[in-house]
């Protein structure tokens, strides 16, 4: 079994396939954590818990000066009773105080791992595949209770952590602060690696050295964001993709986070992740509880890569659901940059049959179907057909474009509300807001109140109805703008303080009724690109729109620095028009393919205006990703070359058989008289031989990943080329 329990020294021992996660009750009372790494063989760890009088560092007991919690690494800290350090936990008790303390009651080991109410997690499919921890920790005086989650899914070797904090007491409580994790290590040799960037440029890495005090990462902004990924890890000096020691913490969260690594006075290292306590605030009633989103920790002594196949593989099979979880993806157009909200009916049907002529599987009509919606001033909310636009509706548009050869998808912006509405009209109260406060704009618009049961309900049946009556097997989600006037018009003036996570609690329940109720649909995730792109949304929807930007060079670092987390199978990638929209950059049609190829295929431009040259590329190019599509879906990822590193970048798909690999090349800038240069291949068995399909060489898998292949010279701006090999 993965759990292990030490009765004598009251030590866990948590085991994954390579991994040991170590614990254990210091003197009967405190969880404190022990060891996460590398799996070692159970036994007494008790010796590397030291306990040492410090100065200025409070002691528990005065007949015993060396226990203090400012020293002790803690599973579950609280703060007011001798650890400065930050908490995972604080709560409010009715006198005003906050000083509480949760000591060790009771704990369980049980089969499988239980769901969390109300909140995606990564899940398994028979009780076999997983064993659970909870230990129960209490403070009677406050009332107040902790149940610790620990799930070991040691075949996957990931381990999850929630809390859950439950009022047991007569009087209510107020939680401040209610993280989902917090890790203290014993030393502060760890570079942080985190995701950041902005709207259009998501997710680039940012690689930086511990230092004395706090450093990491927030949202505050009411969604995961563009800014910020709910992801952190540590890594040991001089790691890389392939060596080293990286230890992963990633959020099942799509609302306000943050993510901290504390180096103390004496040089530990605490890291927390969790809700952000900034504007957070949540009443407990007497047996009320609290659950905390799940965080999913992974580690990996086989560098930033090994820790990347491991989410990677996580995420595909046991976070995404649903028919299309494990079936191929289909090659899309959409008609945005095409189009933008200038549309009818014949001019999708023209676009649809260019579509059908190139190979592609599906359609995809985006925004400006629905109400007035000429631009983006009016109607998000009414959710009927534009009959201007499309006079035979929805269902007619659908079955013309079903009649070409091609699925039917539509895009929605389910929890926006336009000023311009009906539906404002009717129930003004309806948005986030403030009472007597501005109500800010973003895109022209606001945001619902997913807080409220009546407002989810609107969407459900909303968005149902449309997709109840058309023959519609995809769907674009997307979300606008960040949250501002945070308040809710049903709640009391001791809860405003909670409408950000009702919010999301809210959300999730709308995307889980919705997403059953339709299990044929492909739902695919947007916010402004990738401004929600976290495990949150991928429980629900498999596939998120990476970025609005659809420049080939860009999406070199955001699809590099997306995958460090997130697998190819949950990046939207699509071919656009030059000049490209977002950068007014010029990229040569093969680049952008073989970019875009990375990932869930398509188009997003105006397939009508091709020349007969360039329809040959897109045919080629069609025709080549479904052939490699399950291999870039459903294969192990490894990055040879980063974008951040120089003017290159290369990654390459592995089968789960090592039977078959595409790598890619891509050049930003040529250099004139330029370095000769080979590509050194990843995750091949070098036992076999593979055959490049393009020239019919063959090669030893121990030659391509040792010796490498030779890189052609490419003699201008902005080239590419792609390697497939099978095995022979």
């Amino acid at each position: 079994m993965p759990i292990f329990y030490d009765q004598v020294h009251k030590q866990f021992h948590l085991q994954t396939r390579n991994t040991s996660y170590v614990m254990g009750i210091i003197h009967d009372v405190y969880p404190a954590h022990i060891y996460w790494g590398k799996k070692i063989r159970s036994s007494d760890l008790s010796e590397l818990i030291v306990m040492k009088d410090r100065a200025f560092s409070p002691n528990v007991t005065p007949d015993n000066r060396n226990l203090g919690l400012d020293t002790l690494p803690q599973e579950y800290p609280g703060y007011g009773s001798g650890d400065f350090r930050a908490p995972a936990y604080q709560a409010e008790l009715a006198n005003g105080t906050t000083v509480t303390e949760l000591c060790y009651v009771r704990h369980r080991i049980i089969p499988g791992k239980p769901a969390l109410e109300g909140l995606p997690a990564v899940y398994v499919e028979t009780e076999a595949e997983a064993e659970t921890l909870e230990i129960v920790l209490e403070d009677a005086v406050a009332g107040l209770q902790a149940v610790l989650t620990y799930t070991v899914l040691d075949e996957l070797d990931v381990i999850t952590r929630s809390a859950r904090l439950i009022n047991t007491g007569n009087s209510p409580l107020k939680l401040n602060r209610a993280l989902s994790v917090s890790l203290d290590f014993d030393h502060d040799r760890f570079e942080l690696l985190q995701l950041s960037g902005a709207w259009a440029r998501e997710r680039h890495v940012v690689r930086r050295p511990l230092v004395y005090g706090q450093q990491g990462m927030e949202s505050r902004r009411g969604a995961s964001s563009h800014q910020h990924n709910p992801f952190l890890a540590l890594l040991s000096p001089q790691t890389g993709e392939e060596h080293g020691e990286a230890f992963g913490v990633n959020l099942v969260y799509s609302g306000n986070f943050c993510a901290q690594a504390e180096v103390d006075q004496f040089r530990t290292t605490r890291l927390t992740m969790g809700i952000n306590p900034f504007g957070f605030r949540w009443l407990l009633a007497p047996g009320e509880s609290f659950q905390t989103p799940e965080a999913v920790l992974v580690y990996s002594d086989k560098g930033i890569g090994g820790m990347s196949r491991i989410y990677h593989k996580l995420y595909r099979t046991r976070l995404a659901r649903g028919l299309y979880r494990d079936e191929p993806r289909p090659v899309l157009i959409n008609n945005w940059e095409a189009t933008y909200f200038d549309f009818n009916a014949e001019k999708i049907e023209s676009i649809a049959q260019a579509g059908k002529e190139l190979g592609i599987e599906l359609f995809v009509l985006d925004d400006g179907w629905f109400g007035k919606r000429d631009d983006d001033t009016t109607s998000l909310g009414d959710w009927f057909v534009d009959k201007k636009k499309l006079p035979g509706g929805i269902k007619d548009l659908a079955e013309r474009v079903n009649k070409l050869g091609l699925q039917f998808g539509l895009w929605f912006e389910p929890e926006m509300i336009s000023p311009v509405s009906e539906l404002y009209e009717a129930h003004p109260d309806w948005c986030l807001h403030v009472p007597d406060k501005r109500r800010s704009q973003g895109r022209n618009q606001l945001i619902l109140d997913l807080s409220r049961a009546e407002v989810c309900d609107y969407i459900i049946q909303a968005v149902g109805d449309v997709l109840r009556n058309a023959p519609i097997t995809y769907v674009k989600w997307d979300m606008n703008r960040h949250m501002t006037e945070v308040g809710s018009a049903c709640l009391p003036p001791e809860r405003q303080a909670e409408t950000a996570h009702r919010y999301m609690l809210g959300l999730y329940r709308v995307m889980e009724e919705i997403t059953t109720a339709f299990p044929h649909v492909l739902f695919e995730s947007c916010s402004g690109g990738g401004g929600r792109f976290d495990p949150g949304i991928l429980h629900y929807m498999p596939q998120t729109w990476t970025s609005d930007n659809t420049d080939a060079v860009e999406r070199l670092k955001i699809q590099y620095g997306t995958s460090i987390v997130y697998p190819a199978s949950a990046m939207g990638s699509h071919v656009s028009a030059v000049p490209n929209h977002q950068v007014h950059r010029m990229t040569p049609l093969t680049m952008r393919g073989d970019v875009a190829m990375s990932g869930n295929f398509g188009y997003e431009l105006d397939l009508t205006k091709f020349t007969e040259e360039e329809k040959e590329v897109v045919k080629a190019q069609v025709a080549f990703y479904k052939e490699i599509r399950s291999l870039v879906q459903q294969g192990e990822m490894y990055r040879l070359k980063s974008p951040f590193e120089g003017n290159d970048t290369a990654w390459m798909f592995v089968s789960q058989d090592r039977t078959e690999a595409l790598a890619g090349y891509f050049q930003v800038l040529t250099e004139p008289n330029g370095a000769t240069a080979r590509l050194r291949l990843q995750g091949l068995d070098p036992e076999r031989n593979y055959v490049l399909r393009e020239t019919g060489a063959v090669y030893g898998g121990d030659r391509l990943m040792n010796a490498g292949i030779q890189l052609p010279y490419l003699n201008s701006d902005f080239q590419s080329k792609l390697y497939h090999f099978t095995a022979v």
